[in-house]
């Protein structure tokens, strides 16, 4: 009976919720890589010397 209410009240981490929400792992898998190369591409433009 105490088995049953000890696993009742346990809640997943933050972790485990993530890597079992297979829509989130997909807008993280898409939108991480697509920020960090836009940033890294507008780092880019700005160190270009200016043409004279």
């Amino acid at each position: 009976m105490s088995e049953s209410t000890s696993t009742s009240s346990f809640k997943p981490t933050v972790l485990q919720r993530v890597l079992e929400d297979n829509f989130l792992l997909l807008f993280l898998g898409i939108t991480v890589p697509t920020v960090f190369y836009v940033l890294w591409g507008c780092l880019e433009v700005l160190a270009l010397p200016l043409a004279k």
